[in-house]
């Protein structure tokens, strides 16, 4: 953070003391001189307090320091951190405290609470070992350490369809050159995985590059069956219309891209940014 709002802030703050004691010095009535030195006393602690939260870290001070406070994450982090020190062998409490972190995105000391919880219980918790496995991938740099791994995989265990489980393993396997495993346990989640939903197509994605890495192609018709599927469950995705309005083009399908810009214009019917689009695309592959 620079400096320069800070140098600002205590010159001011020099002059107006300055501007307030010398009529001060000046003064002969004690009730007025102790009224102005209370004034004073406010002021500097207003300024002392705009510096602290200029270049302190007044959250983390909260977080330690204060009371119960079910409408702040911050301030139930220090209740449970008390409540497992009074009782270090309360697994509930540990659970919930790394759940608190994760919500105050503090993934390290999340796999630390989480942990404990592991060893006070045992195996047999899918989502407990899954949202471990997590902490540990966010805690570094997004990579899955084998520690992690072995997380998901006890999750799996437990429970084949652990989702975060299928994912985050996925990722494990192709960045370990293991593409048959990666594919098989992203094309199972593909299979539990709405068309609508964000993860859908970034599973259709990388499914697809793993397939082409491995030596195969990706099935063009498979992709592009997809893609309607997906714009026909959740229609909002102007650039996703104009992607299949190509696609269907490259295929030779004009008939079925003509019913897709018919589709997207419907979509949007009140979006002229998006009718812009879309008549571009429509001029640009002679579908008008």
């Amino acid at each position: 953070m620079s400096a320069l709002p800070i140098i600002g802030l205590v010159l001011v703050a020099l002059l107006a003391i300055a501007f307030a004691v010398v009529p001060l010095l000046r003064m002969t009535n004690v009730r007025k001189r102790s009224l102005l030195l209370a004034a004073i006393a406010l002021f500097i602690a207003g300024i002392g307090g705009g510096v602290y939260f200029l270049v302190g870290r007044p959250h983390l001070a909260a977080r330690d320091a204060s009371g119960l406070n079910t409408r702040e994450i911050n301030g139930l982090i220090p209740f449970l951190i008390q409540r497992v020190h009074q009782h270090p062998e309360d697994a509930r409490a540990w659970r919930y405290l790394g759940q608190a972190y994760m919500t105050a995105n503090d993934p390290r000391n999340a796999a630390k609470a989480l942990a404990k919880v592991i060893a006070l219980t045992g195996k047999g918790d899918a989502q407990l070992y899954a949202a471990y496995g997590e902490a540990l991938v966010l805690s570094g740099r997004n990579d899955i350490p084998q520690e992690a791994a072995d997380a998901f995989a006890a999750s799996l265990a437990a429970d084949p369809r652990n989702a975060p489980a299928r994912f985050y393993l996925g990722l494990y396997k192709a960045s370990h050159n293991d593409r048959a495993g990666a594919i098989a346990l992203w094309q199972s989640l593909l299979a539990d995985t709405p068309v609508s939903a964000p993860l859908h197509q970034m599973l259709v994605d990388r499914i697809a590059v793993l397939t082409s890495q491995g030596g195969g192609a990706p099935d063009p018709r498979a992709m592009v069956d997809m893609l309607a599927a997906r714009l026909k469950a959740d229609p909002n995705d102007a650039l996703g219309w104009v992607r299949l309005m190509r696609a269907y083009t490259v295929l030779g399908e004009k008939q079925k891209a003509q019913q897709a810009l018919a589709s997207a214009r419907k979509a949007f019917a009140g979006n002229a940014d998006a009718q812009t689009a879309f008549n571009t695309a429509a001029k640009a592959l002679k579908l008008n």
